[in-house]
């Protein structure tokens, strides 16, 4: 591989806000894409540490707000962490910063569109917030009480009850419904950029698989993305025109919204957590100084998840009332899936084996990504049988399930993706031992969140309740303390990452001495990345093939 730029002029020069906003270029939009993200996120978990606040106690002894209050904090965690937060994720930031130059191109095959699509996000996002603009909550007797029209459906959105409900529910779904145009440019975007622009001897078994990942997740994000679109301008078009889509009242059907949803929904659990075992990918050779084990295993078993992702949505709907043989044939198939998965799971093991490891807080992220992944995946299962998910259903053993597998998976990776390539993308260290305090704190906090719940849900604890019996009170006291560690947790993490981008010890080139070609340009990256499209001549996982040749 050759390397970079002679002339080196950082990505990164000053550049005021104009300079930025309307910036083609991919490392920009990326950086702009994470820090709008993580304000998201911000303001979703704040409302986590409501909603678990409140549950501290039971026996209708509310802590800071009444039934409807709950019901508007779990949505607003709810539809802005999916929406605004984990959907974009891993593509929109380490995606796009760093795909270009892992296969050797100077940028993106449409970089217009590509600001675009961030512009399309703050404008959904500007929607989303639009719905809480009004009158603001006040307080009654010591508790925060909420004005009627905030939203209060749940992230689903589900009929006949968003019909009904307050009218926060037409700009949220507007919002969510322009996000996706967002989605949908960036997939489009990587996947010409992935077919067309690979620089000379990056061919597909070159790749590396973190790019793999982004492109398997590119083609749900195109395929799966106008269906939420969709089904949602139905919903306000029910809404504001009374047409019968979704209402048993109009002649509707609000089964069918249920299939709509989640046959976009479940496909974007993997727009989620694909990219996520991209990086986990990535990160893993590296550190344990082995080549990758089972390349193309990995490779495509990204693409066979992508491809049955599309049906399995039907586990969803068991106790809906679906016919016998449906209800079969989804159970089948749900189980499917999991074999791509076990395979990736699998081969990461197996590049562990006899390695020469060294635990650095990005290895530490993707150990703990592979133990709390596997825990998702096997709690799955007892979700796609059939008879285990009659007793299962709309419990806190499906919270605890979902939990695991996003934050477990996807916001585990993307936070050990960040710390991987932190160096890479503003040039200096962050504090390593911090940064290894701020993951145990991360990994024992969210443990003791949510592996109670797998037991209220067994118990028979139902989700969604702002209140329970008193026989539940020890398990949800200890899941808000893990929940708060949790979130704490999260402050160590990210300011150490922000202290480093400003006072960290200026990094060299490849610190962690990587292969992969994103290594080879200096830390900041230069605006064109490359002088000249570099000659890929080598495999990016030879890790001690040299000594073994």
């Amino acid at each position: 591989m050759s390397s970079a730029s002679q002339e080196y002029q950082p990505y990164l020069q000053p550049g005021g806000f104009k300079n930025w906003f309307f910036s083609v270029d991919h490392k920009r939009i990326g950086l702009m894409y994470l820090y709008s993200i993580l304000i998201f996120f911000l303001i979703a978990g704040l409302c986590a540490m409501a909603v678990r606040a409140e549950l501290l106690f039971p026996n209708a002894n509310h802590q800071i707000f009444d039934h409807h209050g709950y019901n508007i904090m779990f949505t607003l965690h709810g539809a802005i962490m999916v929406f605004l937060f984990i959907v974009p994720g891993i593509p929109a930031t380490l995606g796009n910063f760093l795909l270009p130059i892992m296969i050797g191109a100077k940028d993106v095959a449409f970089p217009r569109l590509n600001i675009l699509s961030y512009w399309i996000y703050v404008v959904g996002a500007i929607a989303v917030v639009w719905s809480l603009i009004g009158p603001l909550p006040s307080i009654e007797n010591g508790l925060i009480k909420f004005p009627a029209n905030w939203l209060d459906t749940g992230w689903t959105f589900y009929t006949p009850y968003s019909i009904q409900s307050s009218a926060g529910v037409i700009p949220v779904t507007l919002g969510a419904f322009i996000l996706g145009f967002a989605s949908i440019l960036t997939g489009l975007n990587f996947v010409v950029t992935i077919h067309k622009f690979r620089a000379p001897g990056m061919t597909w078994h070159r790749l590396p698989l973190f790019v793999w990942a982004l492109y398997s997740a590119s083609l749900i994000q195109i395929l799966a993305t106008p269906i939420i679109g969709i089904t949602l301008a139905l919903l306000i078009m029910e809404r504001v025109l009374e047409i019968g889509f979704f209402s048993a009242a109009l002649g509707g059907d609000p089964i069918l919204f249920e299939n709509f949803f989640w046959f976009y929904s479940h496909p974007v659990v993997y727009i989620m957590i694909l990219p996520a075992m991209g990086v986990v990918a990535e990160i893993l050779p590296v550190f344990a100084k082995k080549p990758i084990f089972g390349y193309r295993a990995i490779a495509y078993s990204s693409l066979a998840i992508a491809l049955v992702s599309f049906f399995v949505w039907g586990h969803h709907l068991f106790v809906s009332g679906m016919s016998y043989w449906s209800r079969w044939i989804f159970s089948l198939l749900t189980f499917a899936v999991a074999i791509p998965t076990a395979i990736k799971v699998f081969n990461w093991i197996s590049t562990l084996y006899k390695g020469s490891i060294r635990m650095d807080t990005p290895m530490l992220y993707a150990c703990g990504f592979i133990f709390l992944f596997t825990i998702a995946g096997l709690t799955g299962l007892p979700l796609a049988t059939l008879s285990t998910d009659v007793f299962l259903h709309d419990t806190y053993f499906v919270v605890a399930h979902f939990h695991y597998t996003m934050q477990g998976g996807t916001v585990v990776a993307l936070v050990g993706g960040l710390y991987f390539w932190w160096p890479k993308i503003y040039g200096r260290m962050y504090n390593e031992t911090v940064g290894k305090i701020g993951f145990w704190m991360l990994f024992l906090g969210f443990n003791a969140a949510f592996m109670p719940q797998f037991i209220l849900g067994y118990m028979g604890m139902p989700r969604r309740y702002a209140d329970y019996l008193g026989e539940f009170a020890e398990l949800h006291f200890a899941s808000s303390l893990g929940a708060f560690i949790n979130g704490l947790a999260y402050v160590v993490i990210f300011g150490n990452l922000l202290w480093a981008a400003k006072r960290g010890k200026v990094a060299s080139k490849n610190p962690f001495n990587s292969l992969s070609l994103e290594w080879t340009v200096p830390s900041p990256p230069p605006l064109t990345n490359f002088d000249e499209v570099p000659t890929v001549t080598t495999w990016t996982y030879g890790y001690g093939e040299e000594q073994n040749a």
